[in-house]
């Protein structure tokens, strides 16, 4: 299969098992489940599927010679997010995120299995990205799924250009088994436009407060049988649209300020509510004479930089909840 992707352009897809999971019911629901959660159903964000994105992880392995098992990898990592993406870590507060808590019993449940077993791959092979360092390292360091949902971010955001987007994907490279970057100047692009990226979406301080309000509305849905858990596994508008035919009032006085209309002003003294904003950034690692350092330690500015924003970022944030009139 030939697939055009904006970020790869036309890449040629022949491993069978990829071209099977791919047009897996599992995987197929992922076109429908946002990246950027409730604001890409508002509107506010583009709605970047998680179908995209795992697709491009993949992809994006796939060029840097991964083997089948990490691409395979790389295109599961996020099949188990349920509608709205990290919506569920705030319905279900618990010490990491709801999808890798879950992975194992969704993906057993689904299509998935039988697909990789008539491959000859055990499922189980898969649930923990750990195991796969191209996709999947600690933050602040470059790994696939950082890199892919933040390139297309960029392009979304008009914070790159295609070809600087593409410009920065052939100077990625593998050292030690992780990616790295072999230009100062594209590392500090990255590094820049990923904060610029953060602090306009996923640390937003209003997208906080929709995610919060939504994040209230599926616990009161869930509690009074208007959702069901296994719904969850929806699409976004699937899910939004049970919750918007409910005849529960405080449940519709909840979906009404799920809003583009609505407005959040920090008043800790007398808040709704108080959210926590992420705090994500690049540091990548940049290769120079086959010697690898963050690109703060080459960078003093970009360090200082990094850190204000780190800073910015920190602690609790009171939240009133404002109508529209």
């Amino acid at each position: 299969m030939l697939y055009e992707d904006r970020v790869y352009g036309p890449v040629e897809i022949d491993a069978t098992v990829l071209l099977d999971l791919m047009h897996s019911a599992a995987l197929q629901r992922l076109r429908g489940v946002y990246q950027h959660g409730i604001t890409g159903l508002l509107g506010i964000t583009n709605p970047l599927s998680r179908f995209e994105h795992s697709v491009g992880a993949m992809l994006l392995v796939r060029h840097l010679g991964a083997s089948e098992a990490e691409q395979i990898a790389a295109l599961l990592h996020d099949v188990s997010h349920t509608a709205f993406s990290h919506v569920a870590d705030h319905v279900f507060a618990g010490p990491e995120s709801y999808h890798e808590a879950v992975k194992a019993e969704y993906v057993a449940g689904t299509d998935l299995p039988d697909i990789l077993a008539r491959h000859g791959h055990d499922w189980h092979a898969f649930l923990h990205e750990d195991a796969y360092p191209l996709l999947e390292q600690p933050a602040p360091a470059l790994c696939a799924d950082r890199v892919d949902y933040f390139l297309r971010d960029s392009l979304d955001l008009g914070l790159g250009t295609p070809e600087q987007v593409r410009g920065a994907v052939k100077r990625l490279v593998v050292q030690d088994g992780r990616i790295m970057c072999d230009d100062l100047d594209t590392a500090r692009w990255m590094a820049d436009a990923y904060l610029a990226a953060e602090d306009a979406s996923r640390s937003n301080y209003r997208e906080a407060a929709l995610y919060e309000l939504i994040a209230r509305a599926i616990q009161l849905a869930l509690a009074r049988g208007v959702l069901a858990p296994a719904d969850l596994w929806d699409t976004d508008r699937a899910v939004w649209d049970r919750l918007a035919a409910a005849s529960d009032s405080e449940l519709q006085a909840l979906l009404g300020l799920v809003s583009t209309r609505t407005r959040f002003e920090q008043d800790a003294a007398a808040p709704d509510f108080w959210v926590s904003l992420k705090q994500r950034t690049l540091d990548p690692d940049v290769v120079q004479g086959g010697v690898a350092q963050p690109l703060s330690a080459l960078d003093p500015a970009f360090a200082a930089r990094r850190d204000a924003y780190l800073s910015a970022k920190a602690g609790r944030w009171p939240v009133r909840v404002i109508a529209a009139s």
